[in-house]
């Protein structure tokens, strides 16, 4: 009763009610602060490893390599059906499928570009997570068998759409008494993705397999086996049973492999941003401190009373304390609740910021995914909540002590 009328009190009675609020509002800033840079930070990892995971291989099995009969080495696989059928087998992985890799020169009535191809058989395709069901798309993925999927930014720099022909151009063609000719054929587009990846949308075209086969001159062949697990993020506790089920003349390489240093340096990222908004919520706390201060100050003859009519140390402690605790508490409520809200609204919030800039503030080729992302997580918000109701009552514990030990005599000696 005694801290609740402290904190409503009006400046006129000796309360602080200005450094309340003050403090109020600087815990809920705070903490909604961190909530939403740990939301964004969550939604950047999990989109970026979810359009890897969804439009990838999560383990890549190569070959080392052999010498043909005409004495050219080769790293390409003959028998990868029954390869295929043997990784599938091994524990973890819900799919093996033969793949054919190569980069060639794209045209069309727009331009040039460089395109990676992927031949892939039209039911595999159909496993490809975020392809088969991706952001967008134009066309039917049923009719990849008649022709070539692309992206959609792949789409954009030729100048084509689904029912128009891109030429592909691979620099390892029909080899003639004047060098090797580069090999020319035309494809269909019948299918537009949008994975949402600038890298995956500019540049990757699917083909079907025996019609990649017989465009790079890989008759009977594949370059790689693609498997896809039940749990990628465990991807390291698979690679015994794969590499077994694949052979010794095997190499295998993850997606963590390839994308494992920006991982890295995203997880160090995330940690130093944690470390500076926690600085940024212990300095919202000390407010608390300052009000608090100002507020045994100012209640010194009411203290002093009290002691003489019998309240302990400990009781007077505890009145401010929880004036101090109540403004960490509401605070963080606040914070959480604005945090939460922002999160949830951030693609209404920043679709405003970016009209109010004029556009162009977010570039999907730099940021590599199409959107800012922001994935609210229970241990997120939990550990926001957790540190600041701990900076909330640790601070709040020293001007509650000064006020316990203030002498009753001292306090009334010029009352």
């Amino acid at each position: 009763m005694i801290a609740w009328r402290y904190l409503r009190a009006k400046r006129a009675e000796g309360g602080v009610s200005v450094m309340t609020w003050i403090s109020l509002i600087g815990i809920t800033l705070a903490v909604a602060a961190l909530i939403i840079t740990l939301a964004v930070r969550s939604g950047f990892r999990y989109e970026f490893v979810d359009t890897i995971l969804g439009a990838n291989a999560h383990v890549t099995v190569y070959t080392s390599g052999r010498v043909t009969e005409a004495g050219r080495f080769a790293q390409v696989i003959s028998d990868y059906d029954a390869l295929a059928e043997s990784v599938a087998k091994a524990p973890g992985v819900i799919r093996a499928a033969p793949q054919i890799r190569a980069q060639v020169m794209a045209t069309g009535p727009s331009g040039n570009t460089g395109v990676q191809v992927l031949g892939l058989r039209p039911e595999d395709l159909m496993s490809v997570r975020r392809v088969a069901t991706p952001e967008a798309s134009l066309g039917d993925i049923s009719r990849f068998a008649e022709g070539i999927a692309i992206g959609d930014g792949v789409a954009r720099k030729l100048g084509v759409t689904v029912g128009d022909r891109v030429k592909l151009i691979s620099p390892n063609g029909t080899k003639t008494a004047f060098g090797t000719s580069p090999r020319v054929a035309a494809f269909d587009v019948v299918y537009v993705f949008k994975v949402g990846r600038s890298d995956i949308d500019g540049i990757r075209v699917y083909m079907p397999l025996e019609k990649a086969q017989g465009y790079f001159n890989r008759d009977d062949v594949v370059d790689e086996i693609e498997v896809i697990l039940d749990d990628p993020e465990n991807v390291d506790a698979f690679r015994p049973g794969i590499s077994d089920a694949a052979g010794d003349t095997a190499l295998l390489w993850s997606w963590k492999d390839s994308s494992g240093a920006f991982l890295r340096a995203l997880q160090m990222e995330d940690n130093v941003m944690f470390l500076i908004l926690s600085v940024l919520v212990l300095i919202a706390s000390m407010n608390i401190v300052s009000g608090l201060i100002m507020l045994v100050k100012n209640k010194g003859r009411d203290i002093g009373i009290l002691r003489t009519m019998g309240l302990s140390e400990g009781s007077v402690l505890r009145v401010f304390f929880i004036c101090g605790a109540s403004i960490g508490v509401v605070g963080t409520i606040c914070g959480v609740i604005l945090g939460c809200l922002f999160a949830i609204y951030i693609d209404q919030i920043f679709a405003l910021v970016n009209y109010v800039a004029g556009g162009g503030v977010w570039d999907p080729n730099i940021r590599l995914i199409s959107k800012l992302p922001a994935r609210l997580e229970l241990g997120d918000v939990l550990s926001a909540v957790s540190l600041s109701l701990f900076l909330s009552f640790f601070v709040t514990i020293f001007p509650a002590r000064r006020a316990a030990r203030m002498n009753p005599v001292e306090a009334l000696r010029y009352e």
